[in-house]
């Protein structure tokens, strides 16, 4: 397990500020420049298509298309990316009343998907604090998500700061899942630069808001600003109306994440100058759908 650390609000901005100063995101690696993509593909009545290939798919870079190099079900992990999984749960004091139903129900998750290769958990009130675990180590992490009472604010965006910063130096496949009760009411970070982090990032973010309990107009807001942070991944947003919805809602997250599909190419526009990429991934079967991020940021070169 990775050295657990505590962070204030202002220390997780500082943190942040690490990733939002990168010149772009870090789909590239060091000696070859793979922009690579989980896509997650749908048919007509919702569900997710599995058993799909490489056949199926198409990718075109600012409208030209892209010859895929790389390719890899979420179905088999033996042959895919490693897993890097995250935990983002909020701990502030108005959980109080829900607390042990999602921990319960967080844990749950998180022993299903055995396949990942590591866990990393941030716990956030008006503090931010991660810890990696590998699967070995899944003891302690049970024990650490039990121990921790609610309290505090809600530094939500400064904990996403953080675990992005973490996540950035890791290659591999990146699934978030975010548990909050509440809109955020004490980090530093901005909505929209936490928008923006997750937008330049190659991780795939599950939102689940409890929010039943907010005014109209703050669910109302709440909800929407967390369907914009998911969407941005291509990921979704979930909003159980009780908490025993929840342990359904993590099973939902599970099988999305085993119906992933890993889709990388060279990109035939060889500049490094850290312009904007959009990106659209297509799949050649009737009435299908693709979630996946829209573009990446290229990597950026001084004297290039």
């Amino acid at each position: 397990m990775a050295g657990a650390r505590a962070l204030t609000a202002a220390g997780a901005a500082l943190a942040a500020a690490v990733v939002a100063a990168a010149p772009g995101p870090q789909v590239f690696r060091a000696s070859v420049d793979m922009a690579s993509f989980a896509v997650t593909v749908t048919d007509r009545k919702g569900e997710l298509a599995t058993g799909l290939s490489l056949d199926d798919f198409e990718v075109f870079e600012d409208g030209r298309p892209q010859r895929i190099s790389l390719f890899a079900r979420g179905d088999e992990p033996e042959a895919a990316p490693p897993l890097h999984l995250g935990l983002l749960f909020d701990a502030s004091g108005s959980m109080e009343d829900i607390i042990g139903f999602s921990r319960s129900a967080a844990i749950k998750f998180l022993n299903t998907v055995q396949e990942a290769e590591d866990i990393t958990l941030v716990i956030f009130d008006t503090q931010v604090r991660v810890a990696r675990y590998r699967q070995a180590d899944f003891a302690r992490l049970v024990e650490r998500i039990r121990q921790r009472r609610p309290d505090g604010q809600t530094a939500l965006y400064d904990a996403l700061g953080v675990y992005l910063d973490g996540a950035a130096s890791e290659d591999g496949r990146h699934v978030l899942v975010l548990y909050t009760d509440g809109g955020d009411t004490s980090s530093v970070m901005t909505f929209h630069e936490a928008r923006d982090l997750l937008r330049a990032s190659d991780v795939t973010m599950y939102a689940i808001g409890f929010l039943s309990h907010l005014s109209r107009s703050s669910e109302f807001e709440q909800r929407l600003r967390l369907r914009t942070l998911a969407e941005a991944t291509g990921g979704l947003a979930f909003f159980p109306g009780a908490a025993d919805d929840l342990a359904a809602t993590y099973a939902t997250i599970a099988a999305e994440v085993r119906g992933q599909y890993t889709v990388g190419y060279l990109p035939s526009n060889a500049k490094t100058d850290g312009s904007w990429r959009k990106v659209e991934i297509r799949v050649k079967r009737p009435g299908a759908k693709v979630r996946a991020r829209p573009g990446y940021y290229a990597p950026f070169r001084k004297g290039t």
